[in-house]
């Protein structure tokens, strides 16, 4: 292999690294259990159920996981919540228990 090349397997692994993000919403004192209900199926398109599921998780558990994929995908799902006024953060998957 000449320098420099690179193959579609060191590919398929720089892909696999860049994945491993999270984006998590808190919850929060502040916004009514049916708006952020309305809020995830708005921005992530989830059926209502699910949406209505991870609200309740975030309203019980105190945080819910809402997508993963790229470090920049999750920075722009953080940002979208955040235009919506929920409180959300993104970290890797693997760092601690999410």
């Amino acid at each position: 292999m000449a320098l420099g090349t690179a193959t579609q397997e060191d590919s398929e692994v720089d892909l696999k690294a860049d994945r491993p993000w999270v984006c998590i919403v808190w919850d929060d004192p502040v916004n009514l259990m049916n708006y952020v209900t309305y809020v995830f199926i708005k921005l992530f398109g989830f059926s209502k159920e699910k949406a209505h599921e991870l609200m309740m998780q975030v309203h019980n558990e105190g945080k819910a996981v809402v997508a993963s994929g790229t470090r920049e995908e999750m920075e722009r799902a953080v940002q979208r919540l955040h235009e919506h006024g929920l409180w959300a953060t993104l970290q890797r998957e693997d760092h601690g228990r999410v």
